[in-house]
């Protein structure tokens, strides 16, 4: 197996999860708009399936929610989007080295591979060198008969593992777009580069620009 495993970076616009997964299904970052279409058409067509207690909020107010640029994706819409293309997504989770495999009972015959660290979706690659462009790499791969795809998951855990790694010199830190691998979005803290107000936790975080419309944060202790 020559090549190795990359991380591709997609823009820091709420819509990274949508922009990533039509990175790596289509060689396109700018599916967002067209994939939340997808997403909200699936569920407004099945209300019983995805009912409030599934989503968290009524059918048709999901449903407007995240056709909403401002609105980011999770597990429901990864789940949506591996079912519309019919392969399954894995997401790699920078801080746990989780893998969640979304599509995985449906035995789709390819998979994906996405990398999150806590705030932001990132794609991963196959590509021939680290340096290669992007136009080289390869984002689809075969599920083999041990539900694996081989030792291309040895060098996506080993890239995860590599991604964990946190050099402290390194603090400055941004909802949308950090330079920290990853965020303990429960108990981190950060102090708004606009107007040094502290804030503790993803939740705050993104409440308070989702107020404010500040994005520029700093993480201190």
């Amino acid at each position: 197996m020559d090549g190795t495993v990359v991380r591709r970076v997609i823009p820091s616009d709420n819509s990274c999860l949508f922009n990533a997964v039509g990175y790596v299904m289509d060689h396109n970052k700018n599916k967002a708009p067209e994939l939340r279409q997808v997403i909200a058409a699936t569920v407004a067509s099945d209300p019983v399936k995805y009912n409030e207690a599934f989503l968290g909020k009524p059918n048709q107010e999901y449903c407007a929610w995240i056709l909403d640029s401002e609105k980011w994706g999770g597990a429901i819409e990864l789940a949506i989007l591996a079912d519309y293309y019919g392969r399954e997504i894995a997401a790699y989770d920078i801080q746990t080295t989780r893998c969640d495999l979304y599509g995985q009972d449906k035995k789709y015959s390819e998979r994906v591979m996405l990398i999150y660290d806590g705030l932001h979706y990132d794609a991963l690659a196959m590509s021939p060198v680290e340096e290669a462009p992007e136009e080289f790499d390869q984002t689809i791969f075969l599920v083999q008969r041990d539900r694996t795809i081989g030792p291309i998951e040895g060098l996506a855990l080993n890239l995860v593992k590599d991604q964990q790694r946190f050099h402290p010199a390194d603090k400055e830190t941004s909802i949308l777009g950090r330079k920290r691998s990853y965020t303990d979005t429960a108990n981190f803290t950060l102090r708004c580069g606009v107007c040094q107000i502290g804030v503790i936790g993803q939740k705050e975080a993104v409440e308070h620009a989702q107020a404010t419309g500040h994005v520029n944060f700093q993480e201190y202790k």
